[in-house]
């Protein structure tokens, strides 16, 4: 076997082998991780082929490290697994999706309502009544919005295995509770003076991850999965990979943005780093601090209620059309971004009213 050589990276090393395809030499990418008492050595990928580097090899071992992401072994037992019921096809999404990619909400929805429940289960096998138990079992007490991205799942790994032809989907439709997804989130001047001066004097990774939050109207997983190379301040622009809406977008970097970014150290991939230079994660326990510490109310969600902040205001401004704001938020389309137009009508006719000013000075009134 060729020689092993070190990377800069810790445990992160390659050996070189005779290029795939073409004539030359490529890099085997390997990582070297030590794991309850045991030594780990596992290939990652080729230089050419997978477009493997150094610093995805590094972000893959810290996956690893963290049981973000399936060994090898695991992933080849699943990809054999023969009964497909939900706990196989969960293995098998996470595998084709990419474990790292996966919501991390989904992962303990599935882990604390769905696999005690039905993960024993095929979805073809799945009755009415076994929704029913999840509901009254797992799910009583639980918000509308709990209970319907719980069932959401359940429905979107049955339509999983239906496309990749795994087994038979659902026989009957799983009725889902009406959300009503126009509500918007806003906060006072004096709310928003606060959290300003909460987020700028702690200035750690989650603070200054809610400040651009604010400045941008990004989603919170974007944010998180936001890499040096997105950010070009050059231009000023900041590129947004596999978003919500599934399709790259670019939106600008405005000076308060600028500033958030240019505050920090580039010292990794990503921009909002977690241990071992991977993206950061679990963050809500220290956004909720920082909202606590501003006061602000307690059913305000600290990144996506930023997000409605944001667009709210630029809104309310009356500079700022819906299609310019749609653009800037992102939007699949600008339905969704109709819930802000009452602001924009409320400022137009805040402008419009100024002439009943300017006629009553006229008038001598």
């Amino acid at each position: 076997m060729a020689e092993r050589i070190k990377t800069k990276y810790t445990g992160v090393y390659y050996r070189e082998a005779r290029r795939i395809g073409k004539p030359g030499i490529e890099k085997i990418y390997y990582i070297v991780f030590k794991k309850n008492g045991k030594t780990h050595e596992e290939k990652v990928g080729r230089q050419y082929v997978d477009n493997m580097t150094p610093a995805k090899a590094f972000t893959r071992r810290a996956d690893r490290l963290e049981n973000r992401r399936l060994s090898p072994k695991a992933i080849k037992a699943g990809a054999k697994v023969k009964a497909w019921t939900f706990n196989a096809l969960w293995a098998e999404y996470c595998i084709q999706r990419g474990i790292e990619k996966v919501n991390h909400a989904d992962k303990s929805r599935f882990k604390v309502y769905i696999s005690p429940t039905i993960g024993d289960k095929r979805p073809e096998d799945l009755l009415p009544s076994d929704i029913d138990r999840i509901r009254l079992k797992n799910l009583k007490g639980k918000s509308d919005q709990t209970i319907y991205s719980v069932l959401a799942l359940v429905t979107r790994l049955s339509v999983f295995a239906q496309k990749k032809m795994l087994c038979p989907g659902l026989s009957f439709r799983i009725e889902k509770p009406k959300l009503n997804n126009e509500l918007t989130e806003s906060l006072t001047d004096a709310q928003l003076k606060r959290l300003l001066k909460v987020l700028t004097e702690d200035q750690g990774d989650i603070a200054d991850s809610m400040l651009l939050a604010l400045f941008t109207g990004m989603r919170k997983m974007e944010i998180l999965k936001l890499q040096w190379k997105d950010v070009n301040f050059e231009t000023g622009f900041i590129d947004i990979r596999d978003p919500k809406g599934g399709k790259d977008q670019v939106i600008p970097m405005n000076d308060q943005a600028r500033g958030v970014l240019e505050s920090r150290i580039q010292t990794d991939e990503y921009v909002f780093c977690g241990p071992h230079g991977a993206r950061s994660k679990n963050i809500y326990e220290e956004a909720n601090r920082l909202k606590k510490a501003a006061k602000l109310p307690e059913d305000f969600r600290p990144f996506h209620g930023l997000r409605h902040v944001f667009a709210s205001l630029l809104a309310s401004s009356g500079k700022v059309d819906l299609y310019v704001l749609s653009k800037l938020l992102t939007h699949a389309n600008i339905k969704q971004t109709q819930r802000y137009s009452h602001l924009r009508d409320e400022a137009l006719k805040a402008g419009s009213d100024v002439m009943n000013g300017i006629m009553g000075q006229l008038n001598g009134n």
